[in-house]
């Protein structure tokens, strides 16, 4: 396959508000063992853009300085080592940086096959939401039939994923959004409750409904609910938090609550979890998720679609925290 030698890709030449991204040129990466090269069709844009663009959140040593963390393509070529891939296939995947390109550099242990029925735009919106999920609400926190979750911001890209996934897997669901039309997106989207931040107390809401509290919380707020998550929680209840975005210090937290109940805190950031870690959940997905997308009993939750040329206005819809689901770019 002829391949150009350039590429356009979004450059970050400073932190600061979106406008500061710009497109330029540069050369093709070439696949190193274990990798293969994607011609980029759609990318997923996800919170850590935003927080990498603003400069709270480099990335790791080893990773492309240039911004995205999933897209989806075609292989172009392939390096040593790769044996389930070829060129011509269609594949999504979690990348280690560098999906605002034309062309994308994608470990084969981070890569999916599209879902059946798929184009490039819903399959892109695929890899950061559920390998962030699958992780965190069910390797960590054991997430089984049966039990209770709470979902917070249920109505964003990761929420709308924790739903749906919850639900297939026979929980009892319950979000929070911060409006009616948020709130009836989280219900249509399989949960029993949607609360409205912004008006209700989610901990009253949730001892009135349950009586005892939920089995898991997935939290991306942090100290601004800890407290009343604590308080949410039933007997050996788990919270796993997997952002700050109410900030990352719980001063004058009440801790008693965690003892008594036999509580679990846990967290994690998907971005620097070593390869190996990375490929065992992209395993658990192909087995035990991919057969629920193939089936149409799961599927992204897609708010808006922008030409690769407009990421500005794509992280500037992020910002305003109005959109239900995911934000995606298409070249």
């Amino acid at each position: 396959m002829s391949l150009p030698t350039q590429m356009r890709f979004i450059d970050l030449p400073s932190f600061g508000a979106p406008e500061v991204m710009r497109i330029t040129t540069g050369p093709l990466p070439v696949p190193g063992e274990g990798q293969f090269l994607v011609r980029t069709e759609a990318i997923g844009v996800n919170r850590p853009d935003v927080a990498q663009r603003q400069g709270t959140y480099p990335p790791p040593k080893d990773a492309s300085p240039v911004l995205g963390l999933e897209m989806a393509g075609e292989i172009v070529a392939v390096g040593p080592g790769v044996r389930d891939f070829a060129v011509g296939d269609k594949v999504c995947g979690l990348t280690n940086g560098g999906a605002y390109a034309e062309y994308c550099l994608l470990p084969a242990g981070q890569a999916l096959r599209f879902p059946k029925g798929y184009d490039a735009v819903k399959a892109a919106a695929l890899p950061e939401n559920y390998f962030t999920v699958w992780a965190n609400m069910f390797q960590m926190a054991g997430l089984t039939e049966g039990e209770k979750v709470l979902v917070h911001g249920g109505s964003s890209g990761i929420g709308t994923t924790a739903i749906q996934l919850a639900r297939a897997f026979g929980a009892e669901v319950f979000a929070t959004a911060g409006s009616r039309e948020k709130c009836d997106a989280c219900v249509k989207l399989g949960a029993k409750r949607a609360i409205n931040y912004k008006t209700e107390d989610f901990a009253e809401v949730i001892r009135a409904e349950t009586g005892q509290g939920v089995d898991i919380i997935l939290d991306m707020i942090g100290a601004a609910y800890f407290e009343r998550n604590v308080a949410s929680l039933a007997k050996d209840g788990c919270l796993s938090i997997i952002a700050f975005l109410g900030g990352a210090v719980a001063e004058k937290a009440n801790l008693a609550p965690i003892m008594v109940k036999r509580l679990t805190i846990t967290g994690s950031t998907l971005r620097p979890r070593t390869a190996e870690e990375k490929r065992a959940i992209r395993d658990d997905l192909l087995s035990q998720v991919w057969p629920l997308l193939d089936a149409g009993k799961l599927a992204p939750v897609i708010d808006t679609v922008v030409p690769f040329e407009d990421a500005a206005e794509a992280h500037r819809r992020m910002e305003t925290s109005g959109h239900i689901g995911k934000i995606m770019l298409r070249l």
